[in-house]
């Protein structure tokens, strides 16, 4: 069986951040969160990185991640472009946001050919999250199963702002029976994390596990993506906004009767970057990570 590959998320807009964040130097030697991760599959097993990006900054994206990772793991890159699987459609000439995750997943098509991880590329998972994936990837998954790595909602809050999360309904099992793409949650005043729609205030519990995009699936999660996106497009296509998620093609998937999703508690460390005021504590946890020698001062 071949190994592992990991797929990372690296062509956002980052809108709300201000800058590329994808690539901004967090480590002391300006490694960024994907060094981070990387170092972690690695260790872990993976042999295989696909970074999906936009074309406009590939030469510069190539220039800063090919030298440091050459005979580590082997790497391939693909393009998220807007017009990119919308034959058939129109796409609003004023639309400027990509169309979302689960098309950025699907741009891999035919490029990943085997089980793999999807993470975000601002988004740091912890070293045992990703043994757990290899783990679940290399003995669990198939066709019919595949799994999220399920965080602990009260773990993964920005003190700057709200934050979008995959809110998980499971089974007593552990297995998926409903995801949720909550875009505003947030800790209010009184203590209590809500998440917030059509002005509408509702609570959740502080161990609710949410999808932080760390998913593992088999090659035809992607084939579904495809179908699915033709869907979506003659819904939502004429929406300047709309996004076409990861979480919820999972959904999907089970509410289909194609096969389960099942949820993996991690309690491994998250922490990201969403707002600029979030980047002196992706760095101080950074730096406590390696005086606790988990990462060497200089990763490659």
């Amino acid at each position: 069986m071949s190994a592992p590959t990991l797929v990372i998320l690296a062509a956002g807009m980052a809108s709300r951040y201000g800058s590329q964040k994808q690539t901004e130097g967090f480590g002391p030697h300006g490694e960024t969160i994907m060094d981070y991760s990387i170092y972690d599959a690695i260790r872990a097993g993976f042999e295989k990185v696909v970074f999906i990006i936009r074309e406009d900054f590939s030469e510069a994206f190539k220039q800063t991640f090919e030298p440091k990772l050459k005979g580590k793991i082997a790497t391939e890159y693909v393009y998220q472009g807007m017009e990119k699987y919308t034959e058939g459609f129109s796409v609003p000439s004023e639309r400027t946001k990509p169309w979302g995750t689960a098309h950025a997943l699907l741009c891999t098509k035919g490029v990943v050919k085997e089980p793999f991880a999807v993470i975000n590329a601002d988004d740091y998972y912890g070293a045992a999250a990703f043994q757990q994936a290899y783990d679940f990837l290399t003995t669990e998954c198939n066709e019919k199963t595949y799994c999220i790595l399920g965080y602990e909602l009260a773990n993964t809050l920005s003190e700057n702002g709200t934050v979008s999360r995959g809110v998980c309904d499971l089974d007593e099992a552990g297995y998926l029976t409903q995801i949720n793409e909550r875009t505003k949650i947030y800790r209010t005043e009184k203590g209590q994390i809500v998440f917030e729609e059509n002005g509408i205030e509702t609570s959740l519990q502080e161990d609710t596990r949410v999808s932080m995009n760390f998913m593992c699936f088999a090659p035809g999660f992607i084939d579904l993506c495809a179908s699915e996106f033709k869907l979506f497009l003659a819904k939502h296509g004429q929406e300047l906004k709309s996004e076409f998620y990861i979480p919820f093609v999972a959904g999907r998937f089970t509410a289909l009767g194609l096969g389960q999703v099942k949820v993996i508690p991690t309690n491994a460390k998250w922490f990201g970057v969403t707002y600029k005021e979030d980047a002196p504590g992706v760095k101080e946890n950074i730096n406590a990570l390696i005086e606790d020698k988990v990462y060497p001062q200089r990763l490659w």
